[in-house]
């Protein structure tokens, strides 16, 4: 059971929501358009856009037709932070062992 939504996960969602209708309007597009770009509904948009939980799909959907898809799937890769290069410095192995 998934229970109630973190202050800081809520947070998170509405201010992602804001963030993407930012966009949308910056490209000069309607909810409607995004959304049939997209393959989604309306509302699915409208739902993005007001902090409230989608598929993560549908999300993904949404973000590549605003064009910051690349952008939010980079800001997630661990390589790209000094703690995660230490981190994976210290654990990747040095070779992959060959199969038996």
């Amino acid at each position: 059971m998934a229970g109630r939504t973190p202050a800081q996960v809520s947070r998170g969602l509405t201010t992602l929501g804001t963030h993407l209708r930012a966009w949308r309007l910056l490209n000069n597009l309607t909810q409607a358009l995004v959304a049939e770009r997209a393959g989604v509904s309306r509302p699915t948009v409208a739902a993005i856009e007001a902090g409230q939980s989608v598929s993560t799909e549908n999300l993904l959907r949404v973000l590549r037709v605003l064009g910051v898809l690349d952008q939010v799937v980079d800001a997630t890769d661990p390589l790209s932070t000094d703690v995660g290069r230490l981190r994976a410095d210290q654990r990747l192995p040095l070779r992959a062992r060959s199969a038996r």
